[in-house]
């Protein structure tokens, strides 16, 4: 097993924690393949997931989104079977699958249609965290804003 050290890195960045520990966290937990998936960037803010589920019924699925987390369980239901079964080549064991999302990423919508699960994620940044320019020599915004409400009061 390989392993890789991001001590220098953790040393020379500031604020990057984060990142560092999901990426050793990711390397620690080896890899259930369990249902395969695909992640497809749609738009400059829009992503979407899909997981292939066949097999499993909406009921059979949990879907959570938290914050900067989403966490989909597949959990079958155990159905009698008529006859006897000779070979059992599909899948029909629960999962769990974990996905990290970055800051602002909701999901938008999730939909089950022939076996696979999409999800749709967008990333919505407020208003408030989007760079602005600032022009020199003149008042910010806000400052105007707050002179404006001194002047009308």
């Amino acid at each position: 097993m390989s392993r890789t050290d991001f001590t220098p890195y953790r040393r020379n960045t500031v604020g990057f924690d984060r990142l560092f520990d999901l990426m050793e966290n990711q390397l620690r937990s080896g890899g259930d393949n369990y249902p395969p998936f695909n992640i497809e960037r749609r738009s400059e803010d829009a992503y979407r997931i899909t997981l292939a589920v066949a097999g499993f019924k909406p009921a059979d699925l949990d879907i959570t989104a938290q914050q900067n987390l989403l966490v989909i369980q597949g959990k079958k239901k155990d159905e009698p079977v008529d006859g006897e079964m000779l070979h059992v080549g599909i899948a029909n064991r629960g999962f769990e699958r974990r996905f990290e999302l970055a800051d602002y990423v909701r999901v938008d919508n999730a939909d089950l249609s022939d076996g696979l699960l999409v999800i749709d994620l967008v990333r919505e940044v407020p208003e408030a965290m989007k760079p602005k320019k600032i022009m020199l020599g003149q008042p910010t915004l806000e400052v105007v804003q707050k002179d404006d409400e001194a002047d009308a009061a």
